[in-house]
């Protein structure tokens, strides 16, 4: 038991290894009036080319099954409004009009899907169409919850990344602030609640929520003087609270800043506040190219924070930023035909990077 317990863990290592760089960080951060704001950082070692795609109530979905044999189809109750990839009609992050949101996070090493048989072929899922799957058609934590044991996630790859299944995870949240870690090891579906309302990559959630407890002595307070013999210690400045907070950009050391920022700010009092916050507390995670490095195959790969985004599940706006662009950009989705019968795309790039305010001199 314990040679194939190391076998396993080696396996894990070297998927890791092999894997693109990929380093998101999910947030929760909640206003005085009750608004919601679900908000991340997208880093990884491949442009995935996303733009906002807004999919309308009543569009003709479908899925694929092993051995590219169709899968279910329906047709979306809501619409649904977030990042796509490479142009394909999937959500990476986004949400749905009902202030429902989901986030997918890369899972290297660690994600093992479900197997799907012949009487399963109808209501089996890749990876990558669960969210668009789980925001066109459910409201709440709670519905998604009941619903996923009744599907099948199956370990398709996504071409543009390689001939692996895509190793992913994700995180769902509803307007009331509810939220939950859906995770595929080992074969088997395990579900997260997750009152802090954060989420980064490997290894699993529970692993992380276990580790938080190496963390309980940080504090948003600053420590107070310590008297000794013959001499008074002073902290060395503000935030000396936080002293041993990890900075570096692994997952867990992501989490557990996740954790103590997100806790520590004080809460806005309403959506556009929250909006501010979430985006404010996610530069901390920003990763500048050259910072985080994968080597396959003699090449290198660099990953970037490529977007940021932060859904406002109260007043339906959808907010986003850009490595080369970090002026956040709003889409209200109120605004948008959302009973259209075409899906409607919007580009993440363009615009001023700087705004020149030379001429306001006086």
């Amino acid at each position: 038991m314990k040679a194939l317990k190391f076998a396993l863990l080696l396996a894990a290592c070297a998927a890791l290894l092999a894997a693109p760089a990929a380093a998101c960080t999910g947030i929760t951060v909640k206003a005085k009036n009750g608004a919601v704001v679900h908000a991340r950082t997208l880093e990884f070692g491949v442009n995935l080319q996303s733009q906002v795609l807004m999919v309308p109530r009543g569009y003709a979905l479908a899925t694929t099954a092993p051995g590219n044999k169709p899968g279910m189809k329906w047709k979306a109750k809501y619409a649904v409004m977030g990042m796509d990839a490479f142009g394909l009609t999937a959500i990476c992050d986004g949400m749905n009009e009902k202030g429902l949101a989901v986030g997918l996070f890369y899972f290297p090493g660690f994600a093992g899907y479900q197997k799907v048989g012949a009487a399963d072929q109808g209501k089996c899922l890749a990876p990558l169409e669960a969210p668009l799957w789980i925001l066109t058609n459910f409201t709440t934590v709670a519905e998604v919850k009941a619903a996923l044991p009744k599907v099948k996630v199956w370990g398709a790859p996504l071409p543009q990344l390689g001939p692996d299944p895509l190793p992913v995870h994700f995180i769902v949240t509803d307007r009331s602030g509810k939220s939950l870690v859906v995770e595929y090891v080992g074969g088997k579906l395990h579900m997260y609640d997750n009152p802090l309302g954060v989420i980064t990559n490997s290894p699993p959630f529970d692993w992380h929520m276990t580790n938080l407890r190496n963390y309980v002595n940080l504090s948003a307070n600053n420590v107070p003087k310590l008297k000794l013999t013959g001499i008074t210690l002073y902290p060395t400045g503000q935030g000396s609270g936080m002293a041993g907070l990890p900075g570096d950009v692994t997952p867990p050391s992501r989490l557990v800043r996740a954790v103590a920022f997100s806790q520590a700010a004080l809460p806005a009092s309403n959506g556009d506040g929250a909006v501010m916050s979430a985006l404010r507390l996610l530069n901390s995670f920003y990763i500048s190219k050259g910072m985080a490095r994968s080597y396959k195959d003699g090449k290198v790969s660099y990953d970037i924070t490529e977007w940021m985004a932060a859904s406002d599940l109260k007043n339906l706006k959808f907010y986003f930023a850009t490595y080369e662009n970090l002026t956040p950009k709003m889409v209200d989705m109120k605004k948008l035909d959302l009973g259209g019968t075409k899906l409607q795309r919007i580009s993440i790039h363009g615009g001023p990077r700087f705004t020149d305010v030379t001429g306001q001199a006086k």
